[in-house]
């Protein structure tokens, strides 16, 4: 979990529940992710720390399953968030500074009061 989120350069909030994380090996380029789940009121300053690119849009639907083959969250036990509907998204950095190629954040509602945070990145 450490390493990840060190690669990615989020640190982890200490009100973070059921973090988790992974480094997968690809081709070319390997995928970080880590999702972890935060009170729903701390999500927008979260969000706000990583000083994304564009403000967090909503996307109200899931896409298509054929535009994301390697669901990369569901080898961490969970849904990915493309294949989830009402998810807010945006790309925080492409390129990052140091290693890292492009960064992805994704928000979709656990329940009333928590929300899953989504990171997704490529080094």
């Amino acid at each position: 979990m450490e390493s990840v989120a060190t690669a990615l350069r989020v640190p982890l909030p200490k009100t973070a529940a059921e973090a988790k994380a992974a480094r997968l090996d690809g081709f070319q380029d390997d995928s970080l992710i880590m999702a972890f789940v935060l009170p729903t009121g701390e999500v927008d300053g979260f969000v706000a720390g990583l000083k994304p690119e564009q403000p967090l849009r909503l996307r109200e639907q899931p896409l298509a399953a054929s535009t994301n083959k390697s669901a990369p969250f569901s080898q961490l036990g969970l849904a990915d968030p493309d294949l989830l509907a009402g998810v807010r998204e945006s790309q925080v950095c492409a390129p990052c500074a140091g290693d890292l190629n492009w960064l992805q954040v994704a928000v979709a509602r656990v329940d009333e009061r928590t929300s899953r945070v989504y990171l997704r990145g490529v080094d």
